[in-house]
């Protein structure tokens, strides 16, 4: 029997075997058998060494012919094989698979977050950069830049998480000031900016404190900034947050960082003025803490408080956000509990 009748023979075996395997680990033992290096095939075209070379060539493309039938062959099978595995797995389910599936929860920004956003909205409309900083400090740049040396009573309303006599969790985020004036180059203009982020005291959880929560604190420097300036900004900041119809005031307070220093409290967009449970009858609602930068803190910074002036202040996120969605109790932001994270969902627009 020649090489070419040796591989019809092969090829007529196979294809049987092929036609009779009822399962995909006996087709692929086929294929291996046959079409592997040790297998039949390989072994009849051994024997090519002995042909002439004008025989050669028409048993190679013979030889080729006959792989291709039976590769060919074989994928056919496995396809068969493996959809008629197909329908037995489908009939054995007990469920439907052609059901739809059950949707997936589209999540959302977190109110915080969303509050947050909004309001570094505003500022960088008017101009002002966003930056961020460490929200493990060192005490030089947390208390004694922000004019609060060691010792001083105003440390005690920002009792505080130590790692170490030096090193804290941030009390609010004026170190981000006291760093970005550090560096600043009045040169080439004016210092605008806010400072978000996480900041963390060792106050009782209870419902209108945490031991974590967030601040936006602003400052503004250059020649000529005064108080007017800073109830200008403030004005439109609330204005944007609260309602357009809105009115502020400014009630003399202490910070050791600000002087004069004041507490601002916003006309109540509840009652509008007249008296609710929200402003407690008041007609305000005080919202936030600022005043002109003191000029040792501008000292401190190398900044001559002779030539440049600025304004600061501070409001909390997480307040703003309780006033204008009538939530109560501030520990429902970081439960995440799902029933009242869902009640702020916003529906992004396409």
């Amino acid at each position: 029997m020649d090489l070419q009748e040796q591989l019809e023979h092969l090829k007529k075996e196979t294809l049987a075997k092929i036609e009779d395997v009822s399962n995909l680990d006996h087709l692929n033992d086929i294929r291996v058998n046959i079409l592997g290096k040790k297998g039949p095939l390989t072994e009849i075209l051994r024997g090519m060494k002995d042909l002439t070379a004008e025989e050669r060539p028409k048993v190679g493309s013979f030889a080729n012919q006959v792989k291709e039938k039976l590769a060919d062959a074989i994928q056919e099978k496995k396809d068969i094989l493996e959809q008629e595995a197909l329908t037995l797995a489908l009939k054995a389910e007990t469920i439907d698979v052609t059901l739809p599936g059950n949707t997936s929860v589209h999540g959302t920004t977190h109110i915080l977050t969303q509050t947050i956003e909004e309001i570094e909205d505003i500022f960088l409309g008017m101009g002002y950069q966003i930056i961020e900083g460490y929200e493990v400090e060192q005490d030089e740049y947390n208390f004694e830049r922000m004019n609060i040396p060691k010792n001083h009573p105003a440390r005690d309303m920002q009792d505080s998480f130590y790692i170490s006599n030096e090193l804290l969790l941030r009390t609010h985020t004026s170190p981000v000031q006291a760093r970005t004036m550090e560096k600043h180059d009045f040169s080439q203009g004016s210092l605008r900016m806010i400072s978000p982020g996480k900041v963390f005291r060792r106050d009782n959880d209870d419902a209108t404190h945490s031991h974590q929560f967030h601040q936006i604190e602003g400052l503004v420097i250059d020649e000529g900034i005064t108080m007017g300036d800073l109830k200008g900004t403030l004005e439109v900041l609330l204005k944007k947050m609260f309602g357009e119809d809105r009115e502020i005031r400014l009630r003399p307070s202490y910070f050791p960082f600000t002087e004069p220093s004041v507490e601002v409290d916003v006309s109540c967009f509840k009652c509008g003025g007249e008296g609710c449970n929200v402003c407690k009858g008041s007609g305000w609602i005080e919202i936030l803490g600022a005043g002109m930068v003191h000029p040792d803190v501008l000292k401190m910074s190398g900044i001559d408080s002779e030539k440049y002036s600025g304004f600061a202040f501070g409001l909390g996120p997480d307040r703003v956000a309780m006033l204008r969605h009538g939530v109560n109790d501030i520990r429902y932001f970081y439960h995440n509990d799902h029933r009242f994270i869902e009640q702020f969902n916003v529906k992004e627009s396409n």
